[in-house]
């Protein structure tokens, strides 16, 4: 297997799937070369339900080069309202062509004065409760890589055949025009630990471990390359500042930051309110950012933990399209839309030495799938070799599911997630396109990179 690059290993992403040299290519030249789709569940009452009984507007809304949290404080400030009372079923890439369900507790009409350049908003329905996230089935992507070297295409695709399951790698068309089933590692994509500056998951581990100073510094401090000078500036100011005797000067912090960085300088502010010297005191600084965003965090400190745990497991030339004893897997939903491979990690199974064949015929045919914890109270790990990868990775970063057990938005229970990413891919040339599906959750860049083989940050 090919090594990952830098910056992806220190979110725990450390191989690539095939040995052979990527496409390369321009990827997002433009926001039209990254459609994305939410295949949506359910229905709603109509626009002229009671809406006492159904107090909440279901819309749905198509974005171009709107990043969804943006979109939606853009979107608040034009009601008048809080943020907190707009809801959306799943965030989206801001260099993109997105059409996605958001939800407002409001009337029907609320939104018909509503003009936002790069936004098409269509009410849709009403609804008992406002949207959750994770209240979709997936997402449809269709995606242009520019000036890429499609010779690459036919052996990658081979490949992942061959991880996805396939005994013979000459099953289906190599070079994916008419749609073949690929599989990749189930990672989770740079974009959730932040694609130009990973720290997400470093505030979250540092949560976990109760560390709630490490945690603040972690987000305001901590100058990357790729960042403007004012900011990388900013930054080392705070770094300087926590690194020295006495009280830091938070006060002289929050005067260099840039204006544009909203939360870094809500922190910093409740920090000059409060003298930011305990504990407490930081705890109080980072709870000032939105409440998806506190949850971001610890959310990214397990999936750090879930991508090392595959990379381990990888290591160890264990499958992931087939269970081995210890291992957990958990059952396919039953009413995913049809042709989408949706695990539903709420009906899991441990899978026993006596069990292993049995389970193996319903992961052969798309009805089981092996899992790995994100980490929780509520976590229970694997048995076997696959328990043992579990547990070492969860020693080596000093962390007990029981330390999940946090204030606020900050606690999670934990669940578990499939491993293994299957889709039926269709791959046209000139310029490179790939057409796909993909369950909730999982993450396009993450099928993307093991044809590009790019620099993470181009993926963006």
């Amino acid at each position: 297997m090919r090594e990952a690059h830098p910056s992806e290993r220190a979110v725990g992403i450390d191989h690539y799937v095939s040995d052979g040299d990527g496409t390369g290519g321009k990827f997002r030249t433009r926001p039209a070369d990254f459609r994305v789709r939410e295949l949506e569940t359910g229905e709603f009452e109509p626009l002229d339900a009671d809406p006492d009984a159904y107090p909440h507007l279901v819309f749905r809304v198509t974005l171009e080069n709107w990043d969804t949290n943006d979109f939606a404080s853009a979107l608040s400030d034009k009601l008048g309202m809080s943020r907190e009372r707009i809801d959306w079923a799943g965030t989206k890439d801001k260099r993109a062509v997105s059409t996605q369900l958001f939800s407002v507790r409001a009337g029907s009409d609320v939104l018909d004065d509503i003009d936002l350049h790069g936004a098409t908003i269509d009410p849709i329905g009403r609804a008992g409760r406002g949207l959750r996230f994770g209240d979709l089935a997936g997402n449809a992507f269709e995606i242009v890589v520019r000036e890429a070297d499609t010779e690459s295409v036919a052996p990658i695709t081979k490949s992942l055949q061959a991880f996805a399951g396939n005994e013979d790698e000459n099953a289906g068309d190599a070079n994916g025009e008419s749609g073949t089933t690929v599989g990749v590692p189930n990672y989770f994509g740079q974009q959730r630990f932040g694609s130009y500056r990973p720290v997400t998951h470093e505030v979250g581990l540092a949560v976990v471990r109760g560390d709630w100073r490490e945690a603040v510094l972690a987000y305001v401090g901590r100058p990357h390359e790729s960042e403007p000078d004012a900011t990388r500036e900013a930054r080392a100011f705070v770094d300087r500042e926590a690194a020295a005797a006495g009280t830091a000067d938070w006060a002289a912090a929050l005067d260099r930051y840039p204006r544009q960085l909203g939360f870094e300088r809500s922190m910093l502010h409740r920090l000059v309110e409060n003298g930011g010297e305990s504990s407490d005191d930081f705890r109080a600084a980072l709870e000032t950012v939105p409440s998806n965003l506190q949850r971001l965090f610890v959310n990214a400190a397990q999936s750090s933990l879930f991508n090392r745990i595959l990379s381990a497991r990888l290591d160890r030339g264990l499958p992931f399209d087939r269970a081995v004893a210890g291992d957990v897997v958990c059952f396919a939903d039953s009413e995913a839309p049809d042709g989408l491979a949706l695990p539903d990690p709420d009906r899991s199974q441990r899978v026993g030495e006596n069990r292993v064949e049995t389970v193996n015929r319903h992961t052969a045919r798309g009805r089981a799938f092996v899992t790995a914890p994100l980490v929780g109270t509520e976590t229970e790990l694997a048995n076997g070799e696959p328990g043992d990868i579990e547990r070492a990775i969860l020693d080596e970063e000093g962390i007990d599911p029981s330390m999940f057990d946090l204030p606020g938005e900050f606690h999670s229970t934990g669940t578990r997630r499939a491993i293994l990413l299957t889709t039926e891919l269709s791959i046209e040339d000139d310029p490179l396109t790939f057409a796909f599906r993909l369950p909730k959750g999982s993450y396009a860049t993450v099928l993307l990179r093991e044809y590009l083989m790019s620099d993470p940050v181009e993926l963006g």
